[in-house]
């Protein structure tokens, strides 16, 4: 068994949460049992996630959205209720890393995204409370859109959606994965010739061809495992004496 702080206390360290204003809290946000034999890692802080702990014997689970954010939990009912009683009955603590776990260099669902598309890292943009949020990456040779979209089939399971109104070939490309069309402007600022991200906002389509860019996205749930994966895995190099688990929850959006 680990201690529940321990587990916390590293995870909190090397996303250096202190470093981070974000839209909700980052780090350990219900506290169950204090001592962790199973970890069950994920997207996000559902309750279909949390019967997938349940089932593994979790003692804690790790996301990317938790269930508090902006002022906090103002009221404790509806599905978040029932979600933090879910917890509490059972006795889980749930960690949560938003921000930090998007930007992570290493452990980052962009930075995982990059690796998944063999794309080397050039750069950083986006602001987002302080900090560069996406990745500025490039291909040694410009890709056809085809080529990409067989990428994207690989990487994400699916053609994602694409509005083509820049290069016809792809060579620069920004990563921010999530809801972060709204950094559309800033990855054509940094010449980009495409951007990738999770979830689209209306506008954002006819920004892209306003600024001749290339826009694709694949998907909110989709652009964001790869954090919570590398979580998991190091989290089982870092403790050897827990069993880590990624658990997924599948949505298209």
């Amino acid at each position: 068994m680990t201690k529940l702080q321990d587990i916390v206390g590293h995870l909190d360290d090397i996303l250096q949460i202190k470093d981070f204003k974000d839209y909700g809290p980052n780090g350990l946000q219900i506290e169950g049992c204090p001592e962790v034999k199973r970890v069950v890692c994920g997207v996000s802080a559902n309750m279909e996630l949390l019967e997938k702990a349940i089932e593994l014997d979790a003692q804690l689970v790790v996301v990317h959205h938790g269930l508090i954010w902006g002022p906090g939990l103002t009221s404790i009912s509806g599905v978040v209720g029932k979600r933090v009683a879910a917890f509490c009955k059972q006795d889980i603590s749930l960690a949560a890393y938003h921000l930090p776990l998007d930007k992570h260099a290493t452990l980052g669902n962009n930075a995982g995204i990059a690796r998944a598309l063999n794309i080397p890292v050039v750069g950083t943009f986006g602001n987002v409370r302080g900090h560069d949020i996406g990745l500025v990456c490039e291909w040694n040779d410009a890709k056809s859109k085809s080529t990409f979209e067989s990428l994207m089939q690989e990487v994400f399971g699916r053609i994602p959606f694409q509005f083509w109104h820049g290069q016809s070939k792809v060579r620069r490309v920004g990563i921010c994965s999530g809801a972060a069309s709204d950094l559309l402007e800033a990855a054509a600022s940094a010449g980009c010739d495409l951007f990738l991200t999770g979830e689209l906002a209306e506008r954002a389509g006819d920004t892209a061809k306003e600024l001749s860019v290339n826009l694709v996205a694949a998907g909110h749930y989709a652009t964001e495992v790869f954090g919570p994966q590398s979580l998991a895995q190091e989290l089982q190099a870092k403790f050897s004496n827990l069993s880590v688990t990624f658990a997924g929850t599948p949505t298209p959006l």
